[in-house]
């Protein structure tokens, strides 16, 4: 029996991950909300005797570490003494393909041998890739242990987006005349099978986890269905969303921007070579979780039609109304005549 702890478990990605496993009559699963600092109560750190896995849900987890102020880096740390005190000798940490940074020169697609360089104004994945190393530095400590870092694209989910997704997809596609870069979005299902996986196989080493392909550019703002906005300096523009953070909470946090405005793609090559296979397409995934206006979903051929057929209504109201107007200027003109 494999005893898999998964620190923030009680999220929308742990219970995907605890409902896959719930059926394994090999794994035994322990979600907890936290290893510092659990909020259920029940069950806790010290509850707890052994562990084979302990699990860092990291990225999925955004929100309320970022409601706590908590530092990806410093919740490593504990999740990685958590291991040392349950006598865990494989961990999972799911980190995000933001390690990469995004850059004009970035191959497509970025595969796990890529050098990581977070953006430097983005705290949160200079975080993630601190993170990455305690993990390595903790696998290094003693022969025979085990880590699986996952790298995932933008996950999403209906009702389930993390505020981080939800700032990126506001970001993606939507720029004013200049080309916007390829985006890829994960749905949260085929994140929960790539950490379950990474639990009973026991991955060893760095995964990147995303669709096959990615969507161009083009056709993210045409799924967007957005209006064109107002043109103003790419510098200008940073300082408005900036100041919309402070004071709204949104859309994009500082540092962010040039994750929307440059390509990060990754490749799932390696992780499809262990066993994994995607089962919702990156356009799925973010039909799915957003807000896309009806028209959108529309084919080209249907859309052509009810162009068409537009068109040919609004023709026939302007006959209408000409014939009306016309019917009346006639009748004041024979008015005019008979008098």
């Amino acid at each position: 029996m494999t005893t898999a702890v998964l620190t923030g478990g009680r999220g929308a990605l742990g219970r995907r991950v605890a409902r896959l496993l719930a059926d394994d009559p090999g794994i035994d699963v322990v979600l907890l909300d936290g290893v510092a600092h659990p909020s259920g109560g029940v069950p806790t750190l010290a509850d707890l005797a052994v562990a084979d896995v302990v699990v860092d849900l990291g990225t999925s987890d955004y929100d309320r570490r970022a409601e706590r102020r908590e530092s990806s880096t410093e919740f490593v740390a504990e999740t990685l003494s958590a291991a040392d005190q349950l006598s865990a000798d494989h961990v999972v940490f799911v980190s995000s393909a933001l390690v990469y940074g995004a850059a004009p020169n970035n191959p497509k697609p970025l595969t796990e041998d890529a050098v990581v360089r977070p953006d430097v104004e983005f705290v949160f994945a200079r975080q993630l890739a601190s993170a990455e190393e305690l993990v390595e530095q903790w696998r290094l400590a003693r022969s025979g242990r085990v880590t699986s870092v996952l790298r995932p694209a933008v996950a999403l989910a209906a009702g389930d987006n993390s505020r981080l997704a939800a700032a990126l997809v506001s970001g993606l596609g939507r720029r004013v005349a200049q080309a916007d870069p390829p985006s890829q979005f994960l749905h949260l299902d085929d994140l929960a099978d790539a950490v379950a996986l990474a639990i009973r196989s026991r991955l060893d080493g760095v995964f990147n986890v995303a669709p096959d392909g990615w969507i161009a550019g083009e056709r993210v703002r045409a799924l967007s269905g957005e209006r064109p906005r107002f043109p103003m300096p790419e510098r200008l523009a940073e300082v408005t969303g900036s100041l919309r953070w402070r004071l709204l909470r949104g859309p994009i946090p500082p540092g962010l921007g040039p994750y929307t405005r440059e390509p990060w793609i990754v490749s799932n090559g390696r992780l499809r070579s262990a066993g994994w296979e995607p089962t919702i397409t990156n356009e799925q995934a973010y039909v799915e979780a957003t807000d896309a206006p009806w028209w959108t979903m529309v084919s080209p051929k249907r859309r052509q039609e009810l162009t068409l057929g537009l068109g040919a209504l609004a023709t026939l109201v302007v006959v209408a109304v000409a014939a009306v107007v016309g019917r009346r200027w006639w009748r004041r003109r024979r008015r005019t005549f008979s008098r």
